[in-house]
């Protein structure tokens, strides 16, 4: 099986060009995964390893579902695929947007279907400024986005994303797009009298001041930030956030795309803060994974003004309201509701939350631990009293994540913040395995 493994590597080197691709960064630490169950991955030499990341926080489900697979395979044998194009649908796509009306904030009601959350992004850009010159503000065109968001990589949703890592080599990004602050309570500082979460949500307010509110379109914001590094913002952020984007007339658009589907033991990341945005970026959870499917949902005046518009919405996508992948994620959507997977995600995320704490959270170079629902990150920290941070970024996180995989676990980096966010229907016994791992690999690198 080595011999194997290697001989796939090999292959690999020679003809793939990856995501995040940079060969000399990432030589022999690469993996060639054949076999997924449950939580756990098989890589080609046999090793097995925890999932601690579902993927790329996708695979809520866990893998190898075969009802997933059953359903894919009976809609290929029925219709493999129709062109979502206006005039054209299929039953698949209908009955998920119906489905969908019924479990998403209740003003969400119409859906557009992606191939994933990066299409989505761009999508839900497009839409914005489509409305505003629908309705007569042909001006509003920028995007407000924040430090550390991810919202994908094509060009409008890179310039979007708010991780600087993501740009240099693809200057200039096209106008049009700001960054605020996150309301990051480990590092954002309030002034004085102010409460974090008011605080870090009046930075929307001044931007939008500043670049003048006749030319803001859209605020984008995910509630709980995933691959910034499992940013939880404060209770009273997103509240005071609804209320701005209301005052100044900006579209306010959650980007689901990891916190959708129960991660953070609500179906939907805003539900813990009472709070409805105007549109919905979903992708992901959606079919764990099994198949690539992403979308956008808008409520009723942001679809009224597609609907009536002075000219057609000219956006589309091949693989649009996919007939295969509306089916997977209409069964998937069945096994998160019978098996109560938001509840299962609230529950065991809190059980690890306060066990990674336990362990983790007195050490000297944990600056540290946080989450909601099932997903959390460690910070590492040079110094924990000043917060410092290591001069060279990611060098330790780097190093903690291949002392972990020795021990049987991957997952992903933001630098050196660890981010874990298994299978929803991860085992309290696994739950426990990742803890010791993660408490043997930060005890292997930092002391």
């Amino acid at each position: 099986m080595p011999d194997l493994k290697q001989e796939l590597i090999s292959r690999d080197l020679t003809h793939m060009i990856h995501s995040l691709h940079n060969r000399r960064l990432h030589e022999g630490q690469g993996h060639v995964w054949v076999k997924g169950e449950g939580a756990v991955l098989t890589d080609a030499d046999g090793r097995k390893y925890i999932d601690a990341l579902s993927g790329l926080w996708n695979v809520v489900a866990g893998h190898g579902r075969t009802e997933l697979a059953e359903v894919a395979a009976r809609q290929m044998e029925t219709l493999a695929y129709c062109s979502g194009y206006a005039g054209s649908s299929n039953m698949q796509a209908i009955c998920l947007a119906e489905k969908l009306a019924q479990i998403i904030y209740p003003s969400i009601t119409r859906f557009f279907f992606t191939s994933g959350g990066g299409e989505a992004t761009d999508a839900t850009i497009k839409t914005a400024r489509y409305y505003w010159k629908a309705r007569g503000a042909p001006g509003k065109t920028k995007t407000i986005s924040r430090l550390w968001g991810y919202h994908g990589t094509t060009l409008a949703a890179m310039s979007a994303t708010g991780i600087s890592s993501y740009w240099p080599m693809f200057e200039p990004r096209p106008p049009g797009f700001v960054h605020i602050p996150s309301p990051y309570p480990y590092r954002y500082t309030p002034p004085p009298g102010v409460s974090p979460g008011i605080a870090a949500a009046n930075e929307l307010e001044q931007a939008i001041l500043r670049e003048g509110p006749e030319t803001v379109a859209l605020f984008l914001a995910e509630p709980v930030q995933g691959s910034g590094g499992v940013i939880v913002p404060p209770d009273d952020y997103f509240p005071q956030i609804r209320e701005i984007c209301d005052k100044y007339e900006v579209l306010f658009a959650a980007d689901e795309v990891i916190t959708g589907f129960g991660r953070t033991g609500r179906m939907f990341g805003l539900e813990h803060w009472g709070v409805e945005p105007d549109l919905v970026l979903f992708a992901k959870a959606i079919t764990s994974g099994y198949f690539p499917l992403g979308g956008v949902g808008v409520n009723e005046d942001i679809a009224a003004a597609l609907d009536d518009g002075p000219q057609p919405w000219m956006h589309a996508y091949t693989y649009g309201a996919h007939p295969v992948g509306c089916a997977v994620a209409l069964r998937n959507l069945e096994i998160i509701e019978r098996e109560g997977l938001p509840a299962q995600a609230a529950e065991k995320g809190a059980y690890l939350l306060s066990r990674l704490q336990a362990e983790l959270g007195g050490h000297p170079h944990v600056g540290e631990v946080r989450g909601k629902g099932l997903m959390c990150g460690i910070e590492f920290v040079q110094d924990k009293a000043t917060k410092a941070e290591y001069g060279t970024p990611g060098e330790v996180g780097n190093r903690v994540h291949l002392a972990a995989q020795e021990r049987g676990l991957f997952s992903r980096l933001r630098g050196d913040v660890f981010c874990l966010a298994p299978p929803l229907i991860t085992s309290y016994s696994l739950l426990d395995r990742i803890v010791e791992i993660m408490s043997g690999a930060v005890t292997e690198v930092l002391g």
